[in-house]
């Protein structure tokens, strides 16, 4: 009974990562952003525990995780098509389109998909967007420039969204707290990006 188990499980785990490779990426994505989400206000929660678990908060992160599943599967195909190879100078040049292109991107369509969610406008997402996109900017240079290297010459091509989602539980940690820090906050949003810079 265990082999047929072993056996299920294994094809299961191959069938994700062919034929149904766009639908595992969209689930995982979704997914892990709502495991970012989670361990956030937990981290809230331990420092104010008057806070309780915001659950409509976690499905919005998780559509917005959603929306971005499929960006994220025809990014890196795209990427390896055009910039195939595992060389020094390809992952270089992958990790430059990467920032470049893929990380605005995907920031202001995690800002604007979150924000209109919740109910705010055009114009609201825009301001938002302007205020907290440098932080997630400088951020995301330190962060995943060392990560996508390992991902661009180490991890098979149809692993490699679920190697982000995986870096991304922790980001997605960062994004939720930078997302739901409160306008008033924005003094220290500047400190933060100051520290950096002084890093």
């Amino acid at each position: 009974m265990f082999s047929k188990f072993r056996a299920a499980a294994k094809q299961a785990w191959k069938s994700s990562f062919s034929k149904n490779l766009l639908l595992t990426n969209i689930v995982s994505s979704g997914g892990l952003l709502v495991v970012g989400d989670v361990l956030q206000q937990q981290l809230e929660k331990s420092q104010d525990p008057s806070k309780s678990h915001d659950k409509e908060r976690s499905v919005r992160m998780g559509l917005v995780g959603l929306s971005q599943g499929p960006p994220h599967h025809y990014w890196y195909l795209y990427l390896d098509k055009f910039l195939p190879g595992k060389s020094a100078a390809v992952v270089c040049k992958k990790i430059l389109a990467d920032q470049v292109f893929a990380a605005p991107f995907f920031a202001i369509t995690f800002i604007y998909g979150a924000s209109l969610l919740e109910g705010k406008t055009l114009g609201s997402c825009w301001t938002e967007f302007k205020t907290k996109f440098p932080t997630i900017y400088l951020f995301d240079w330190f962060i995943w420039p060392p990560t996508q290297a390992i991902n661009f010459a180490l991890v098979p091509s149809q692993y490699r969204v679920l190697y982000v989602n995986c870096v991304t539980v922790l980001w997605d940690v960062f994004l939720s707290y930078i997302k739901h820090k409160p306008d008033t906050d924005s003094e220290s949003i500047k400190t933060a990006q100051a520290v950096i810079v002084d890093l």
